[in-house]
């Protein structure tokens, strides 16, 4: 088991659609992490959601598959970086398009999560199948939950019933909902007793959405441990402590207390 846990949190601006383009100009930044921080000791890069397109629902012409060039460039990376690496893009499997989280071990083990929740306003619903079983990926000794953007919104579904350590939500979320994010990953974060990380994009796509980033890193107690940019590409190196989280619960015992139910 590690106590320590090094994550890169990448904010970035993504090109419309053109996955090459997209997965080039994140083989850049993620090839000089080592040279940034003069250690190659990552534990975990986090990518945004959709981060070879865009928040796009023109699917046909961009869904992958399970064997598609994004992954194997994603096994690529985490066996090159000895680390693994996470972010959402689009999949087509049995005649249906997910909006599919990938968690790419350095193993080249690769775990995924169907974003359950899709967001309506866009009309996500109409393109995507719906996600029904939520993930908690074990990896060097983290329980570690991840979810995409709209699930943000919706505490009962991020519930830390399997006592996991972080939990990670990939995002385009735009500008005029921002105060939002900000709010609901820290009460993400307090009320879950675990550390919550959100990244998301930044930049403008073709429907004039704008993305400010104010990605973010919390603790369980709440406390902001990143400090990103408005509006600008960048990069944060966080090192999270199990062993605080642990002490954080075990003084506390806030999640002992809460109330039990069952999913219909």
């Amino acid at each position: 088991m590690q106590d320590e846990l090094k994550i890169a949190v990448i904010q970035a601006d993504l090109v419309w659609e053109n996955p090459l383009h997209n997965r080039y100009t994140f083989l850049g930044k993620i090839e000089a992490l080592p040279i940034a921080i003069g250690t190659e000791d990552i534990d975990l890069i986090i990518l945004p959601e959709m981060f070879t397109t865009g928040f796009t629902m023109n699917v046909s012409s961009v869904a992958e598959t399970m064997e598609g060039d994004t992954l194997k460039w994603m096994q690529y990376l985490a066996v090159k970086m000895k680390a693994a690496i996470t972010g959402s893009i689009i999949i087509k499997e049995n005649n249906n398009f997910y909006n599919r989280l990938l968690f790419v071990h350095p193993s080249r083990k690769v775990e995924y999560y169907d974003k359950k929740h899709t967001f309506t306003l866009a009309g996500e619903h109409k393109v995507f199948a719906s996600g029904t079983k939520k993930l908690i990926v074990n990896y060097q000794g983290w329980n570690i939950c991840p979810l995409v953007c709209y699930d943000l919104r919706f505490p009962v579904w991020s519930r830390n019933v399997e006592d996991y350590d972080l939990l990670i939500y990939v995002a385009n979320w735009p500008k005029p909902r921002i105060k939002a994010w900000d709010v609901l990953l820290k009460a993400r974060a307090i009320e879950n007793m675990s550390y919550c990380i959100g990244v998301n994009r930044v930049g403008t796509d073709v429907n004039n959405n704008e993305y400010p980033g104010h990605s973010a890193v919390y603790d369980g107690l709440g406390e902001q441990l990143s400090n990103f940019k408005e509006n600008e590409e960048q990069i944060e190196i966080i090192t999270l402590s199990k062993s605080q989280t642990a002490t954080i619960k075990e003084k506390l015992k806030f999640l002992d207390d809460k109330d039990k139910f069952t999913f219909y």
